[in-house]
C-alpha cells in the first residue's frame, strides 16, 4: 500500500488589508482569508486535483506548501516531516524534493537565461556535480520532456508555449524532485499541445514514481489525470473524494453545477432544477457570509426557503464522509 508522502491540517492562509483610508488612520486592520482551515492528503504516486472558481485559493494553497507563501497556521507534513515547524536552513534539502510548475510561462523563466542555463542553475542549486554530469543530467532531461537538443541555446522569446511549459517540467525534474505542484499546467496552451503536456506527465508519473498537487479549472483534465479531486469554494474544500464519483455523483450544489456545464450544452434539463444556481453573479470573494460561504448563490438554499442552519456561524457545515471516501461539506447534499 503506498505511503502518505503530504498531510495538510487545518491550512490557513489570511491576507491583512487595511479597511479603508479612515480606517487606515486609526490603523485598523481586516484579514482575507484566501485558505481557511483546509485539510487533505496525497499519497505516493497519486494525483489529487484541486479544482474551484479563479480567487479561491487554489494556487495559494499549492505555494504555502512549498513554503514560498507564509502560513498562518495549520500543519504541512511533507515525507515525514513538519514543514511549518522548519527554519529555511532546515527546509534547504526537501526543497529538491518537492517542486512547483508555475503557471505563468513567461514570469517563470528568466527571460535572459537560455534554456541550457536554466537547467543547468537548477541542477547544480542541489547538486556538486562536474560540467560532464551537467551535460548529461541537461540531455537527459530533454528526452524526458521530449524537447529537442537544438533547444538548449535558445531564450525562453524563442519557445513556443508549449515548450516553455516542458522545460518548467524539466527544471522541476533537474532537482530530483519526487512531489510536485502543478499550477494550471495546461492554461494558455492549445488543445492539442493540452493533450501533449498532459499525457507527459503522466508518463513522467509512471517512469518516476511522481506525485501531484494537480492545480486547474480544466475539469475534463483534471478528471482525466486525478486520482482523487478536491473543490474549492472561498478558501474552503466543500467536496473531495475520487475523481470519477466527484464527476458522476457529485452532492455539493457547487460541484454539481461546474461539472453539469461540461454536459448541459445542449439541454438545459440536464441540471436538477434543485441545483440550479439563481444567483451567479458578482460576489465579494474578501469577505465571505458566515456559515456555509455558497449559500448566497446556492438554489438549494433558496428552495429550503433559506434556513438560519446555512448560514449560522456556529453552523458551519464541515467535511463529513457519506461512504467510500467521498467528503461534503452541505448541510443539504444532493
Amino acid at each position: 500500500m503506498s505511503r502518505t508522502i503530504l498531510e495538510v491540517v487545518d491550512l490557513k492562509k489570511h491576507y491583512r488589508q487595511r479597511a479603508g483610508i479612515f480606517a487606515a488612520l486609526q490603523w485598523r486592520e481586516r484579514f482575507i482569508p484566501a485558505v481557511d482551515g483546509v485539510s487533505f492528503y496525497l499519497k505516493e504516486h497519486e494525483t489529487v486535483g484541486l479544482v474551484g472558481e479563479s480567487g479561491c485559493g487554489k494556487t495559494t494553497i499549492g505555494r504555502t506548501i512549498l513554503r514560498l507563501t507564509p502560513v498562518t497556521s495549520g500543519r504541512i507534513v511533507f515525507d515525514g516531516h513538519d514543514v511549518t515547524a522548519m527554519s529555511t536552513r532546515e527546509l534547504r534539502p526537501l526543497r529538491s524534493q518537492m517542486q512547483m510548475i508555475f503557471q505563468d510561462l513567461d514570469a517563470a523563466l528568466n527571460p535572459k537565461m537560455r534554456v541550457r542555463d536554466v537547467l543547468r542553475e537548477a541542477i547544480i542549486t542541489h547538486h556538486r556535480l562536474g560540467d560532464g554530469e551537467v551535460t548529461r543530467r541537461t540531455h537527459e532531461l530533454l528526452e524526458q520532456v521530449n524537447l529537442k537538443k537544438s533547444k538548449l541555446s535558445s531564450f525562453p522569446r524563442e519557445l513556443s508555449g508549449g515548450e516553455k511549459r516542458r522545460v518548467g517540467i524539466a527544471r522541476a525534474l533537474a532537482v530530483g524532485a519526487h512531489f510536485i505542484v502543478a499550477d494550471e499546467p495546461t492554461s494558455a496552451l492549445d488543445v492539442s499541445i493540452q493533450a501533449q503536456v498532459v499525457n507527459l506527465l503522466r508518463d513522467l508519473q509512471r517512469q518516476l514514481g511522481l506525485s501531484y498537487l494537480f492545480i486547474s479549472h480544466d475539469l475534463e483534465v483534471v478528471q482525466l489525470v486525478s486520482h482523487k479531486v478536491a473543490v474549492m469554494y472561498l478558501g474552503k474544500i466543500v467536496e473531495m473524494g475520487l475523481a470519477n464519483r466527484i464527476a458522476r455523483a457529485a452532492r455539493h450544489p457547487y460541484t454539481h453545477i461546474l461539472w453539469s456545464a461540461l454536459v448541459e450544452k445542449k439541454s438545459r434539463e440536464a441540471v436538477p432544477v434543485s441545483a440550479r444556481t439563481g444567483a451567479w453573479g458578482v460576489f465579494d470573494f474578501e469577505r465571505p457570509t458566515s456559515g456555509c460561504r455558497f449559500a448566497p448563490r446556492c438554489a438549494v438554499y433558496e428552495a429550503r426557503g433559506r434556513p438560519a442552519v446555512c448560514t449560522d456561524a456556529a453552523t458551519e457545515p464541515l467535511l463529513r464522509e457519506i461512504g467510500g471516501g467521498h467528503y461534503v461539506a452541505c448541510h443539504f447534499p444532493l
